[in-house]
């Protein structure tokens, strides 16, 4: 479950990949399956094989592209592996300012 954007967030995602472009979006995330981490960030483009080539850079699979009928199929970046290409691509402030608010669920 999705926490911590906003519609206009998600429409600019959204958009960033309708071009053809790279495009990064950063949110909070509730998943029983990792009960430690607190943030996914989803990397995405339309275009298959670009997207596989950017992140064969970073050493990620083609096979772990979550693929999508509605066309935003993505990496989701988690834990280390998402600090490090956020920072590497210039991207670290969609994580950062998730940290200045208040985590779901949390009191």
């Amino acid at each position: 479950m999705a926490f911590g954007i906003s519609r206009k967030e998600l429409q600019r995602w959204k958009a960033s990949i309708d071009q053809g472009s790279i495009a990064f979006i950063t949110h909070f995330w509730v998943d029983d399956r990792f009960p430690n981490l607190n943030t996914v960030t989803k990397v995405g483009c339309k275009d298959l094989d670009k997207l596989a080539d950017w992140g064969a850079g970073y050493g990620l699979k083609k096979e772990w592209i979550h693929l999508r009928k509605d066309g935003y199929s993505h990496f989701d970046l988690l834990g280390e592996k998402q600090l490090y290409i956020l920072e590497k691509e210039g991207k670290l402030a969609q994580l950062t300012r998730l940290m200045h608010k208040k985590e779901p669920g949390k009191d």
